[in-house]
């Protein structure tokens, strides 16, 4: 093999050299967010292009989260014997290549298959990703490398949704999967010049990552994701009309609502992987008992105008706030295989989007009104609390190993770029 020279990010003792890798991977995460969150402010534009009701075009949107839940454990699966630098570069050139192709989608049959393909790397990335950025750094700071990667999603929120959403609204909506394709192009670049390759395992493969689903408390941090999250996602989903209906605010108030929640996502991030690195399943108790209050709270206040635009961060932030918790919890209880456990945290994620979608409309349907999905939120919350109570329990009679497998030697960071 060839050795090339290391680049500016990568020399050896560059102070900044962790950093500027885990921003790489970070931008990645930015145009995932971008793409995922932006379509639900362009639905009318897409039914109008494609010629299909607004319900139907809803059906692109489950189409990509479907994606999302089949790509992650089934690419990492087949991809185990890669070197995870290369594997997060053949996940964003598919993510890259998936939108490109939603933008030359000419009818509603094939935007639906080209959003699925687009869905397929989202959890598998950010599943490698966590695992790269964790082993960048000391085992004291894995928190905040992983929440720095799931910090370009927050940002999306913020930056990246608007802006998509504006330019698909004056200059055609297919526009916005050229600018995600761009990001997507940024991405490969900044991976390829700042992340040191790391060699796999020597005993990596299907067997070795499909072993960890052995895990009893895998499943378990899984099951904490697609409930305790559910409650958080049965808020989110109705929040525009919790916003008109209940707080009396103006429809074209809504981008300031969502740009609350979304700097709340931001903030959450940065509290979240300090909790993480304090304690894992600690920080993922005080969270569960913390998203339940303030569902409780955001229900019986929500119609005071004030209070809701203060209860609409505190939520954008609580839900950030768990999710670096709940990826180096993966990490810690898959040692030695952590990539696919890691990915399905997505999965996860997404099945609890679905979960609390569908809650929160049964008890819309019912006649409970727009504030019910914050009580059947707190609810789910108060299920996951309890989930994470057995998993505590069982880790008491079988602790988990004092270092993580996964951790690459610091002595190793920065390594050597090989062709």
């Amino acid at each position: 093999m060839t050795t090339l020279k290391s680049g500016p990010a990568t020399r050896a003792g560059h102070p900044n050299a962790a950093a500027w890798a885990i921003f790489s991977l970070a931008i990645g995460g930015f145009g995932i967010g971008t793409t995922e969150f932006a379509m639900m402010g362009l639905l009318p534009n897409v039914a109008d292009g494609v010629g299909v009701s607004v319900p139907e075009a809803g059906h692109v949107i489950s189409a990509y989260a479907l994606g999302v839940v089949v790509g992650a454990p089934l690419l990492v699966a087949i991809s185990a014997k890669m070197r995870r630098k290369t594997l997060a570069l053949g996940l964003m050139a598919l993510f890259t290549l998936g939108n490109l192709s939603s933008f030359f989608a000419q009818d509603y049959g094939t935007l639906l298959v080209t959003r699925f393909i687009a869905g397929l790397p989202h959890g598998a990335y950010f599943g490698v990703a966590a695992v790269l950025a964790a082993s960048l750094v000391a085992p004291t700071k894995r928190g905040r490398a992983i929440a720095m990667v799931m910090m370009g999603l927050a940002v999306a929120n913020v930056v990246g949704v608007p802006l998509a959403t504006f330019v698909g609204q004056q200059f055609g909506w297919r526009l916005m999967f050229v600018m995600v394709a761009a990001i997507g192009l940024v991405t490969m670049a900044s991976i390829a010049r700042v992340i040191p390759s790391q060699k796999a395992h020597p005993d990596a493969g299907l067997r070795r990552e499909l072993s960890t689903l052995r895990r009893g408390q895998v499943w378990l941090t899984l099951l904490i994701g697609v409930v305790g999250f559910g409650g958080f996602f049965a808020v989110y989903t109705y929040v525009a009309n919790t916003m008109t209906d209940v707080a009396g605010f103006p429809a074209d108030f809504m981008p300031v609502i969502v740009g609350l929640y979304g700097l709340g996502m931001v903030a959450g991030s940065f509290v979240g992987g300090k909790l993480a690195d304090w304690s894992v399943l600690g920080s993922i108790f005080i969270m569960m008992v913390f998203i339940a209050v303030i569902l409780v709270v955001y229900a019986f206040t929500v119609h005071i105008q004030v209070l809701a635009l203060v209860m609409i961060f505190i939520i954008g932030a609580s839900g950030s706030m768990l999710v670096p918790s709940l990826q180096t919890r993966l990490l810690d209880v898959s040692p030695g295989a952590p990539t696919l456990a890691s990915s399905l945290n997505h999965s996860a994620l997404n099945m609890a989007n679905a979960l609390g979608a569908f809650a929160g409309g049964l008890v819309i349907s019912w006649g409970w009104g727009f504030t019910a999905p914050a009580l059947v939120g707190a609810g789910l919350a108060v299920l996951g609390l309890g989930v994470a109570a057995v998993s505590g329990l069982l880790e008491r009679r079988r602790p988990l190993k004092a270092q993580p497998a996964h951790a690459a030697p610091r002595e190793n960071w920065p390594a050597k770029r090989e062709n």
